[in-house]
């Protein structure tokens, strides 16, 4: 069981060397503006706006990637290469901040920017059926996992319905991954919210 959590905890350390190195891209994407008053730097709003949403965004992924592996799963041979399917979506997030930022958020950068984040949530749904479903963790209740499950499906379709959207209205588009990153923030509270309103549901069962 030991040699097992040194190897999920591996996996762990390696994907923290990944973000680590892809959160130093994203910093070094960002230039100085070329002048030197309050108008060249207010000129280079579309870097602040695409780094901070970028930022937030490997922060959520950071942290839902800790709160998956706290389960310790047993690192079999789908895992690995799920995980590495999901940090090689990740790793392609300093590239299209970059680049909507250079093109001040034009219409194509910002879908190809939304399509990033549909191919993040799909590897991180392949990703927790390999943690969860495949292993038969019983620490995560049935309603739970179905929560985890409706909230992969909803975000990964408006990360679609945002790819699409952004071609005609790309303010728009990036308004609706910033939603789709709320429902993130907190993967425990939705766990224990669920888990709660389940076992009051038993209790209300019970005579």
């Amino acid at each position: 069981m030991s040699a097992s959590h040194n190897n999920a905890d591996r996996l762990v350390f390696f994907g923290d060397a990944v973000f680590a190195i892809i959160i130093t891209l994203l910093v070094l994407g960002l230039r100085p503006p070329d002048g030197e008053d309050w108008h060249a730097l207010l000129g280079l709003w579309p870097s602040f706006v695409s780094y901070g949403v970028s930022y937030l965004f490997l922060a959520i992924v950071w942290v839902n990637h800790h709160h998956l592996f706290r389960h310790r799963p047993t690192p079999t041979s789908q895992l690995i290469w799920a995980n590495f399917a999901h940090l090689f979506s990740v790793s392609f997030v300093p590239f299209t901040t970059i680049w909507i930022a250079n093109t001040r958020l034009a219409p194509v950068p910002v879908a190809i920017y939304a399509f990033v984040f549909l191919l993040v949530n799909a590897t991180y749904m392949m990703l927790c059926m390999e943690v969860l479903d495949r292993q038969h963790m019983h620490a995560i209740p049935g309603p739970v996992r179905r929560a985890m499950l409706r909230r992969s499906v909803l975000t990964l379709l408006a990360f679609l319905a945002a790819a699409v959207i952004a071609l005609i209205y790309p303010i728009a588009g990036l308004v609706i991954v910033c939603f789709c990153l709320i429902l993130y923030l907190r993967p425990e509270i939705a766990e224990s919210a669920k888990t709660l309103s389940s076992h009051d549901g038993l209790q209300d069962d019970k005579p």
